[in-house]
C-alpha cells in the first residue's frame, strides 16, 4: 500500500486499486461515501483521455459477514479507481533515476501533452479560470492553507518574498492573462502534470495518469501552467536539462509567443502547491514517521524552489537568433524563452498570417512562395513590430528567425536601440551532419518549418556573416551541442551584462 495525501493505492498483482481518504480540505470533498463514488467515476473519465488502456473502471469494496471483498456480493462500504498496474521500471522518476530518459522519450512526451492540450475543451465558462480574478483566489487558498506550516516548512520571509511576487506579477499582467485566456490558451487540462504521473513504455507509448478530478477550477488553467508544472517538476529532481528539452519541444509542437511569459509564474505556482501538499502530509497522523519525515524535507525543498522563481531576476533584452535551418536555432530560441520569460517571436508563426496572398510549403524552391523578397521584408516587419510591443511592456524577447541578411540584423538591434534594452545576438551554427538527419526527420514529422535540405543549402549559399555587430552583442553557439549547454550559455551571457 502507498499512501498520498489524499489517498490509499493498493498494488495487488496486475492491478492497482486507488481508494480515496474521507477528507474535506476545501478544495477537495471527498467526506461522504457518494461523493467518493463520484470523484473515481469522474477519475476514470478524465484519466481515459490521456491513458485509456490503464483506466478499467470503477471497483465497489464490499462487505460479506467479516469478510471485505472486491466487486463481490455485500454492503458497499467503499469505492475504488481500478487501474491495470504500470511497470514501476518504465516510470518516468525510475528512467531519469537510472539515465534512461533520453530528450527523445521527453520529446515525445511534449508531443503527447500537446496534442492533448489542442484537443482538450474550452469555452467562455472555461476561460474564467485563466484569468487574474481566479488566479489570485488559488494563491490566497495556497497562502491561507500554508499558515500553520510557517517556521515548519517555509520561513516568513520565505514565504513574503513569494507573495510580493505574485501580487505585483498579477498586477502587471492582468492584460496578458486575459488575452491568453479569450484566446483559447485556458482548457479543461491534467492539472498535476508531474513526472510521477507519465509511463515510458517499452514500445515509446506514452500513458499520461492521475489527471484532477476533484475540482473543475485547478483542473481548468492555462495550458502553461500544465507544461510549467513538468518543467518544475524535472528541475526539482535536478534536470534542468530536461525540463528545457520539454519546453523546447512542446513550443516546436504547440507555437505559443506568449507562453514564455507565464512559464516562470506558474512553475512558481506548482512549486508552492506541492510545498502544500507535502506539507499536509507531513501533519497526517496516519502516515508513519520516516514518510512524514521525509514529506516534510519535500515541502522545504519545494518551498525554496517557488522562492528561487519569485526572485531571479534576468535584465531587460533583445535577444535575436541567427542560424540557418537545421541548426537548432528555434530549439535554442524556445527554450530560452522558457528559461529567461520571455515572448517567443517566430518568422515560422509569423510566415503564414503576414498577408501575401503567395503560397507555402516544403516543395517550393528558395526565393519563391512565401520566400520572395517581399514577403520576407513583411516577415521581418512584423517580428520587428511584434517585438517593439513587447519591448514597450517591459518584456524581454527572444526574435527566432535565420536573420541571414546585415539589414534585417540591423533594423532588429535598431529596435532594441529605441527601448533602451541590451541587444544580444546568438549566432547558433551546426555540423551538416546534424543539419542532414534533422532534415531528414523533418521530412516525416510535421512541424511549423518550411525548411527543408536543398533550402538549407541555398541559405549557406546566401547568408551574409555577421561581422557587422560588435564583438560584445553577440555569441557563437553549437546546436549540435546538448541543449542545456546553449542556454546555460546565453544565462551566463545575460547574467554577466547585468553586472
Amino acid at each position: 500500500m502507498i499512501q498520498t495525501h489524499v489517498s490509499y493505492v493498493v498494488l495487488a498483482g496486475d492491478f492497482a486499486y486507488k481508494v480515496k481518504k474521507q477528507l474535506d480540505l476545501h478544495f477537495l470533498d471527498y467526506s461522504t461515501l457518494e461523493k467518493r463514488q463520484r470523484m473515481c467515476e469522474e477519475e476514470v473519465r478524465l484519466n481515459r483521455r490521456l491513458c485509456a488502456d490503464a483506466y478499467l473502471g470503477v471497483s465497489s469494496i464490499m462487505r460479506a459477514g467479516e469478510r471485505i471483498l472486491v466487486d463481490g456480493a455485500g454492503d458497499v462500504v467503499e469505492y475504488a479507481v481500478k487501474m491495470r498496474r504500470m511497470p514501476g521500471e518504465r516510470m518516468l522518476p525510475q528512467l531519469i533515476a537510472r539515465g534512461a530518459a533520453p530528450p527523445e522519450d521527453i520529446a515525445r512526451v511534449a508531443h503527447v501533452v500537446a496534442a492533448f492540450h489542442g484537443a482538450a475543451e474550452t469555452s467562455d465558462h472555461i476561460a474564467r479560470f485563466g484569468m487574474v480574478g481566479t488566479l489570485r483566489t488559488n494563491w490566497q487558498e495556497n497562502f491561507d492553507q500554508t499558515g500553520a506550516q510557517v517556521g515548519h516548512t517555509i520561513g516568513i520571509a520565505e514565504r513574503g518574498a513569494i507573495r510580493n511576487y505574485v501580487d505585483r506579477f498579477l498586477r502587471r499582467n492582468e492584460a496578458l492573462f486575459a488575452e491568453r485566456a479569450t484566446s483559447g490558451r485556458v482548457r479543461d487540462c491534467h492539472g498535476d502534470l508531474r513526472s510521477d504521473s507519465i509511463v515510458i513504455r517499452e514500445d515509446g507509448s506514452i500513458c499520461v495518469m492521475d489527471c484532477i478530478e476533484f475540482n473543475d477550477r485547478i483542473r481548468y488553467g492555462d495550458v502553461a501552467s500544465d507544461v510549467a508544472f513538468l518543467a518544475m517538476d524535472l528541475e526539482f529532481r535536478r534536470r534542468a536539462d530536461l525540463a528545457d528539452e520539454f519546453v523546447a519541444a512542446y513550443l516546436g509542437e504547440a507555437p505559443d509567443e506568449t507562453m514564455p511569459l507565464v512559464l516562470t509564474y506558474y512553475r512558481c505556482y506548482r512549486a508552492y502547491v506541492r510545498g502544500k501538499v507535502d506539507g499536509m502530509q507531513s501533519a497526517e497522523p496516519e502516515v508513519p514517521d520516516d514518510e512524514r519525515h521525509a514529506a516534510a524535507e519535500r515541502a522545504r525543498a519545494y518551498f525554496a524552489l517557488a522562492h528561487r522563481y519569485a526572485t531571479v531576476r534576468y535584465p531587460q533584452a533583445l535577444v535575436m537568433m541567427i542560424g540557418l535551418s537545421g541548426s537548432g536555432k528555434s530549439y535554442v530560441a524556445a527554450a530560452l524563452a522558457g528559461r529567461i520569460g520571455a515572448a517567443h517571436v517566430s518568422s515560422d508563426v509569423v510566415r503564414p498570417i503576414v498577408p501575401a496572398d503567395v503560397p507555402t510549403g516544403p516543395d517550393l524552391p528558395y526565393g519563391a512562395g512565401a520566400y520572395t523578397a517581399d514577403a520576407r521584408a513583411r516577415v521581418y516587419d512584423e517580428l520587428h513590430r511584434r517585438a517593439a510591443e513587447h519591448l514597450a511592456l517591459g518584456r524581454t524577447v527572444v526574435l527566432d528567425a535565420t536573420y541571414m541578411r546585415h539589414r534585417d540584423r540591423m533594423e532588429a538591434r535598431r529596435v532594441a536601440e529605441a527601448a533602451g534594452v541590451r541587444f544580444l545576438a546568438i549566432d547558433v551554427t551546426a555540423d551538416e551532419v546534424v543539419v542532414r538527419d534533422r532534415m531528414t526527420r523533418r521530412e516525416v514529422a510535421a512541424t511549423t518549418s518550411d525548411a527543408r535540405w536543398g533550402i538549407y543549402v541555398e541559405q549557406r549559399r546566401r547568408f551574409e556573416p555577421p561581422d557587422e555587430i560588435p564583438p560584445d552583442e553577440i555569441m557563437r553557439v553549437d546546436g549540435g551541442a546538448p541543449l542545456r549547454t546553449s542556454v546555460e550559455a546565453v544565462l551566463d551571457r545575460l547574467a554577466s551584462a547585468a553586472e
